[in-house]
């Protein structure tokens, strides 16, 4: 029986091969310290759980729920950019709730694009904007994100005949897998392009809750003129440790909003009612959970950032999310380099090269153990010789 062509084209899963990879190491008796991974490893905060538990037992959530989800967490939703990000949300026409935010980024280019047409997506990116250029049948061109331009695209650099075609374009500050942030003039200078050449910006703003050194990742809607080309894609996963439950939500520009209504009322009939209960305790309950989930990230950004300083593996300490971007010493490919640290010292990263061709170069560590795990790591690295400075003649 055959497949569609539109599943035959889809990429493959980047990360299924690095969890063979470990998982055949682990099977052989290595203790692998595995840092490619990008799943939260702290349990999701009690009071949650127990929102869960609670509308779990209620009758009424055993029903089938409404198509486009409870008001009630539409609202919160709402509440909770106005607290964070000082942005006025509608709850009835602005918000979409989604099963989780992977699902909204897949389904958009199906909402908003029809085959043939060309979206931008970054590059390095998440691997899985690629799925829904593929199941939306569109084409895509990427923007490279360098060091040099503090991993920014550069709106400039995009030829004109692309940005005339171009309907869509992916954003994602706090990045994965860089750990850039973007600025405010960054996301004025986006709204512009966006007018300019009549592109709708989804910006992915799920490490909106990991920012260091003080520094508060701002929100692509708190910038003026945002809402009329655009919205942002926030989830629960990364800010509550909900990666499992599955909820999200897109804020912003109506129409968009309601494309992904209506796409979504064919194919789901809303998120399990508990689950929402739980996401609106979640984001107007208790927020102390949150505070010491940061603290906890910035304090194993600094001590892994730390440990490979005084190996001599340099690099810029991330700003938000819970990823560090690594160099990759020059006698080895991304891939090389990856399996390197595998087969010799039981350590696992991500191969930058699977993030996109300008991703070629790093390696993306997940900041996902305690401090003396990640410390442990570039300890075994150091024993490799691979930072060690060559004497000055």
């Amino acid at each position: 029986m055959k497949i569609s062509k539109r599943l035959q084209n889809l990429p493959d899963q980047f990360f299924s091969s690095l969890v063979e990879k470990v998982g055949k190491k682990v099977a052989e008796g290595h203790d692998v310290i595995n840092l490619g991974q990008g799943n939260p490893d702290q349990p999701t905060p009690k009071h949650i759980v127990q929102a869960m538990k609670t509308a779990s037992e209620n009758p009424m959530n055993h029903k089938y729920s409404l198509f486009r989800g409870k008001r009630e967490l539409k609202q919160a939703a709402a509440d909770f950019y106005a607290r964070e990000y000082n942005v006025t949300i509608d709850p009835d026409t602005e918000v979409a709730i989604l099963f989780g935010t992977k699902t909204g980024l897949v389904e958009l280019p199906m909402c908003l694009m029809d085959p043939g047409d060309v979206m931008l997506l970054p590059d390095p990116g998440y691997p899985d904007y690629l799925s829904g250029a593929v199941l939306g049948e569109v084409q895509f061109e990427t923007m490279p994100l360098i060091d040099e331009n503090n991993f920014l695209p550069d709106f400039s650099k995009i030829p004109p005949e692309i940005a005339e075609k171009a309907e869509l374009m992916y954003l994602n500050y706090p990045n994965n897998p860089t750990g850039a942030v973007a600025t405010a003039d960054f996301f004025e200078e986006t709204v512009a392009f966006a007018k300019e050449n009549n592109v709708t910006i989804a910006h992915d703003f799920a490490y909106g809750g990991i920012g260091f050194d003080g520094k508060k990742p701002i929100s692509f809607l708190e910038t003026p003129g945002a809402k009329e080309v655009g919205i942002e894609l926030y989830t629960l996963s990364k800010t509550y440790n909900m990666a499992g439950w599955r909820v999200g939500f897109a804020v912003g520009n109506k129409e968009v909003v309601e494309a992904i209504n209506l796409l979504q009322d064919h194919m789901y009939v809303s998120l399990f009612p508990g689950i929402q209960d739980a996401a609106i305790e979640a984001l107007i309950g208790n927020q102390t959970c949150v505070t010491e989930l940061n603290a906890r990230y910035e304090s194993r950004r600094n001590a892994f950032i730390s440990a490979c300083d005084k190996i001599g593996w340099k690099t810029v300490a991330p700003a938000g999310s819970f990823f560090a971007w690594m160099p990759v010493p020059e006698q080895f490919t991304s891939s090389e380099f990856a399996d390197y640290l595998l087969n010799e010292v039981s350590v696992a990263v991500a191969d930058g090269s699977g993030f996109g061709k300008f991703g070629e170069g790093y390696v993306r560590v997940g900041l996902l153990m305690d401090e003396e795990r990640l410390e442990e790591a570039v300890t075994r690295i150091s024993k490799l010789h691979l930072f060690d400075k060559v004497p000055q003649n």
